[in-house]
């Protein structure tokens, strides 16, 4: 596929780097779709000024980062665009769904469970007790993103709760409970073959993880959670500042 991007060459940003931004934007805005293919080096050189030693390092960047994959005989397709996730107090399904993403959920259990040592420290009950356990992997365009395991006390969800068509947090919302604050711990594992066959990647593969608890406007304990990333199609993002 053509596109045109505009090269600043009195800008200090090497031009490598601003071709591979102008295309990365292009696969998230959707200009770019899955399964797109995008022009050859040869061709993207010419049409803009450069060389194909900056196009082939602009295009690598986006290799690496998991956005395009280069095939024999076929050229360099699109294979995704990777959801960047601002560090706050929402669900992806929200995130997602904000983006003009289209997520969907597949759910793989929802029961109700007895609450092992490391719940029932979370949500502060004793161990033993009856809690809900939800577990689901979150799509995005039909491609497996997340591999998500939710514990919550009984009283704060409904047994009929229908989450194909609605993340966990609006359920919440919708029955009265407002999350305020969260604890929060970002990791990383390598997927096992339960994660690499719900996500759709090799067993060793990197994961990003997520672990959080919580609170709501009494200071209850109403959510835990530990979910699995995709490293290739995912991030979360934060803004620093100086104290």
């Amino acid at each position: 596929m053509s596109l045109d991007f505009s090269m600043d060459r009195s800008s200090p940003v090497p031009l490598y780097y601003q071709l591979s931004q102008q295309l990365e934007a292009a696969i998230e805005d959707g200009r770019l779709q899955p399964g797109d293919r995008i022009d050859t080096e040869l061709a993207i050189a010419e049409r803009h000024g450069l060389s194909r030693p900056t196009v082939r390092q602009a295009i690598q960047e986006l290799v690496n980062k998991g956005l395009l994959v280069r095939r024999r005989g076929v050229g360099t397709q699109v294979v995704h665009s990777q959801v960047r996730r601002q560090l706050g107090l929402t669900s992806l399904y929200d995130d997602l769904s904000r983006g003009n993403r289209r997520p969907t959920t597949e759910v793989l259990v929802f029961e109700t469970t007895g609450a092992d040592a490391q719940v029932a420290a979370a949500l502060q009950v004793q161990e033993g007790a009856e809690v809900r356990y939800l577990e689901r992997v979150r799509l995005e365009g039909g491609e497996p993103l997340a591999h998500m395991r939710n514990w919550l006390p009984m009283d704060v969800l409904g047994a009929d709760a229908a989450f194909e068509s609605m993340g966990l947090y609006e359920h919440l919302r919708s029955t009265g409970t407002q999350l305020r604050v969260a604890r929060q711990r970002i990791g990383a594992t390598a997927a096992s073959v339960r994660e690499a066959r719900l996500l759709g990647v090799r067993k060793g593969a990197p994961l990003l993880t997520m672990e959080r608890t919580a609170y709501d406007e009494g200071g209850r304990a109403v959510e835990y959670a530990t979910h699995a990333y995709r490293a290739d199609s995912y991030s979360f993002e934060t803004t620093l500042t100086d104290r």
